[in-house]
């Protein structure tokens, strides 16, 4: 995060913001910094990626199937833009400790031990690390000490679009979050692959809920996605993972995809169209 708050600070922070006695390394600076540009660039990945994602990939028509809300679209956006500032609180004291210092992030890739092969590696491991916090922190969610007071507010959405993605609880949505902020405490990482990382994960979020369960045949029980995601949202008790299978398969919480089976929501819409 670095690397942002450094370009925020050279191109708009130091000579239109801030005043020139004001340091850029002043710890309070930096904190309302990030909490500014976490916050900005949060809206500008749910809002850019949500929009096109319902516009170009959701398919509309599930808008018709019985257990899509009133005004559902309006409920999620509205949900979503009330939790993101409260999830950015602790999100940005992660984000400072990074700045500060703290996190095995490095900036150059000479100052990896492994080269490049060493960065390929690193965007692997920090994949299956993340899937398999993800896993755990997003089973455990689902207990029912932890469920009726933090999770359900993401399952009120049955038939989820795009914008339903960061719909979460704020404690939800930092919890499963959390595996992204603590792998570079604890693994090299560099600056540039860890904010690509971010904006695929954000991303990747709203893509599991974008209704399109188009996956190559091979991949169908191997990667995560919306087919999988959405029988979460209507079974509860099954595919919790975030991109891959794996964990689900080892937790026995696997589930193949009803719409890859000819009873998911689209079946269920024709079958009444049907009628």
């Amino acid at each position: 995060m670095d690397l942002v708050l450094d370009a925020a600070d050279r191109h708009l922070l130091t000579p239109y913001v801030y005043p020139a006695g004001w340091g850029e390394a002043e710890p309070c600076r930096q904190l309302l910094s990030l909490f500014v540009i976490t916050n900005l660039g949060a809206l500008v990945l749910y809002l850019l990626f949500g929009t096109l994602s319902y516009y170009f990939i959701f398919d509309h028509e599930l808008k018709k199937h019985p257990q899509f809300l009133e005004n559902q679209v309006r409920r999620e956006i509205a949900y979503a833009l009330r939790s993101l500032p409260w999830i950015s609180v602790p999100t940005v004291a992660l984000f400072f400790a990074e700045v500060r210092g703290y996190s095995k992030l490095y900036d150059n890739i000479e100052d990896s031990p492994y080269g490049w092969s060493g960065v390929f590696l690193s965007m692997l491991s920090f994949l299956f690390f993340t899937d398999m916090g993800i896993y755990w922190i997003h089973r455990a969610l689902h207990h029912k000490l932890l469920y009726k007071r933090f999770h359900k507010p993401h399952h009120l959405w049955k038939i989820a679009t795009p914008f339903a993605s960061h719909a979460f609880h704020p404690v939800d949505g930092f919890m499963q979050s959390l595996p992204y902020h603590i792998y570079p405490f604890l693994f090299p990482l560099h600056k540039v692959t860890y904010l690509g990382l971010y904006i695929f994960v954000n991303v990747w979020t709203i893509s599991i809920h974008d209704g399109d369960y188009r996956v190559p045949r091979l991949l169908r029980h191997v990667i995560n996605g919306s087919a999988h995601h959405t029988d979460h949202h209507l079974y509860f008790d099954y595919n919790y993972g975030q991109y891959f299978t794996l964990w689900d398969k080892i937790g026995g919480s696997y589930k193949s995809p009803t719409a890859f089976e000819g009873q998911g929501p689209h079946d269920y819409l024709r079958k009444l169209r049907e009628k």
